[in-house]
């Protein structure tokens, strides 16, 4: 208690020959009592919002955040019965996956937006096999997420894309096929895409960026063992089937440790990198030795 209250200061003495005023009423007697209680109250909330708002140093935020990863990390959970959902990526997509399907394609019928700041602008369409189980218009909106960036192939600043609806002419299509017609697109455009007999990778033929059912639903075992969220998977495949298109020819991996250039074969082998689904890396080309 502070002294001023404990010396009774709050209070005059009466003087000698005056009359005594009268009792203090209820109220007046609690009035110490009601502003010690206001003050320890307002203390408490003091307390409390310091508790829940501390002051932090912007620049020790800054040295102490984390460096940004190829692919995003799940966010720690914050209810008291987290699912495993939340805990961990989801790394492949269960139950069968359909062999081949009708050999004839859906096409997403919806006009993109222009990807890229400048250079010739490449017009594709986005198609998927009917029967293969997946909705086009999903597929199309991770294609376009691959090909935006950051860190695409028209982060060059001299390529331009734009999604064209299926009827209009563009300079290559983006199909997803069951792995039987995969194999027979790809066959045809001279790449075998088999692995122990069964068409296991994608493809780029002439005007064609073929992208294999299988993997785009279960993507490969070392991603899978290493993590590797199946979203990551999905922009690797697009961004390395699209670069193709483009011109660029297979890279290895420049160092153990080291991110995997995108036009490595990362479907195949990591051989010592870690999976990497961009062009451009901190704004810049990021590349590998030549095969």
């Amino acid at each position: 208690m502070p002294d001023f209250f404990r010396r009774g200061g709050w209070r005059q003495r009466p003087h000698r020959h005056a009359r005594r005023s009268p009792a203090p009423t209820p109220l007046a007697r609690r009035w110490p009592v009601v502003v010690l209680v206001a003050l320890a109250l307002a203390a408490g909330a003091g307390g409390a919002l310091s508790a829940e708002r501390p002051e932090v140093d912007a620049g020790m935020v800054a040295a102490n955040a984390p460096a940004p990863a190829p692919f995003p990390s799940p966010s720690p959970a914050v209810t008291a019965s987290p699912s495993p959902s939340v805990l961990a990526p989801l790394l492949r997509l269960a139950g069968p996956v359909p062999v081949a399907g009708r050999g004839s394609f859906g096409y997403d019928d919806r006009p993109g937006a222009t990807l890229g700041r400048a250079g010739r602008v490449q017009r594709y369409r986005v198609a998927v096999e009917n029967g293969a189980g997946e909705d086009v218009h999903d597929f199309s909106d991770v294609v376009q997420e691959a090909l935006a960036g950051p860190g695409s192939w028209v982060d060059s600043g001299r390529l331009r894309l734009r999604r064209v609806p299926g009827g209009s002419p563009a300079e290559f299509t983006v199909f997803l096929a069951t792995a039987r017609t995969a194999g027979r697109m790809c066959l045809a455009g001279g790449v075998d895409i088999r692995v122990g007999g069964r068409p296991y990778t994608s493809c780029r033929a002439p005007g064609k960026v073929i992208i294999n059912l299988d993997r785009w639903r279960t993507s490969v075992p070392h991603f899978v063992r290493a993590g590797v969220p199946l979203s990551g998977y999905r922009l690797y495949v697009v961004n390395h089937e699209v670069g193709h298109q483009l011109g660029h020819r297979h890279e290895r991996c420049p160092g153990a440790g080291r991110p995997a250039p995108v036009m490595q074969q990362q479907s195949l082998f990591l051989d010592g990198c870690t999976a990497n689904p961009w062009p451009y890396l901190g704004g810049r080309r990021y590349r590998g030795p030549s095969v």
